[in-house]
């Protein structure tokens, strides 16, 4: 949940990504979000519940975590199978320096 936070927040509207923010960064728990906005332990829950839903929903459309996660893991396989060629200089240091151009771009659309 954290990781879909992480990429929808912004979609999120500013009472889902308070609670989920409480909830799960903050660590508070659903009496402590109830009493601090002045609405019951079981309300705050559901809001939760459905902005988990709103994540999940994004995801399943957008697919920007899973497509994440392809990306994060075909460059850690790219820089595996480049550790174990034979280090003539000239192609592993250029397929290292794109594997690092790729890293440092997806980091880049993260921020």
């Amino acid at each position: 949940m954290n990781m879909l936070f992480d990429f929808y927040e912004p979609l999120l509207t500013d009472k889902q990504r308070t609670f989920l923010m409480q909830y799960f960064i903050e660590d508070f728990t659903l009496g402590e979000i109830a009493a601090e906005v002045g609405i019951s332990r079981q309300a705050v829950y559901e809001h939760i519940k459905r902005a988990e839903t709103v994540l999940e929903n994004y995801e399943a459309k957008l697919g920007l975590l899973s497509r994440h996660s392809a990306l994060r893991n075909a460059m850690d396989e790219l820089e595996t199978q480049i550790a174990t060629m034979p280090q003539d200089g000239t192609h592993t240091s250029k397929l290292m320096q794109i594997a690092e151009s790729l890293r440092q771009a997806e980091q880049a659309r993260n921020k």
